[in-house]
């Protein structure tokens, strides 16, 4: 048994390569192999969010504070709100984010395929993408 304390783990600002906007990462656990899972604490300022990506095993997504959302390449997106957990199958292209004028807080938990990989990013959610998805009938509880 290990006790990870708060020194012992890092935290990063969002690569722009992976994230539009404010987007902090704090790691929970990068597991030591042969275990493959990883879990971080991901906060997003209103309007930030992720690129579109895949994972190869999945990923599983808690929301902790704030107004969310996901969308699956080709259907509308969907609010998320705290205590809501989203289950993204393997190879799902999708993104998720804060909703606009609100924080958002999740734990994104996935686990790495053999080689290492845990995440494929793809291109980036354009402003026009995300107005639209914004604009959904099921988003007006969110304005």
């Amino acid at each position: 048994m290990k006790i990870l304390t708060n020194e012992m783990r890092g935290g990063f600002q969002g690569p722009k390569e992976w994230f539009t906007g404010a987007v902090w990462a704090d790691e929970i656990v990068i597991a030591p192999a042969p275990a493959r899972m990883k879990a971080f604490r991901v906060s997003f300022e209103p309007g930030a969010r992720t690129a579109w990506h895949t994972h190869p095993l999945g990923q599983a997504l808690h929301v902790l504070s704030g107004v969310g959302l996901v969308q699956l390449q080709g259907q509308p997106a969907q609010p998320i709100h705290p205590g809501d957990t989203v289950w993204i199958e393997p190879g799902e292209v999708h993104w998720h984010g804060a909703a606009p004028g609100h924080t958002m807080v999740h734990l994104a938990m996935q686990v790495a395929d053999a080689s290492g990989v845990d995440v494929a990013w793809l291109t980036h959610v354009s402003d026009d993408e995300y107005a639209v998805a914004t604009h959904s009938p099921k988003l007006r509880c969110i304005a």
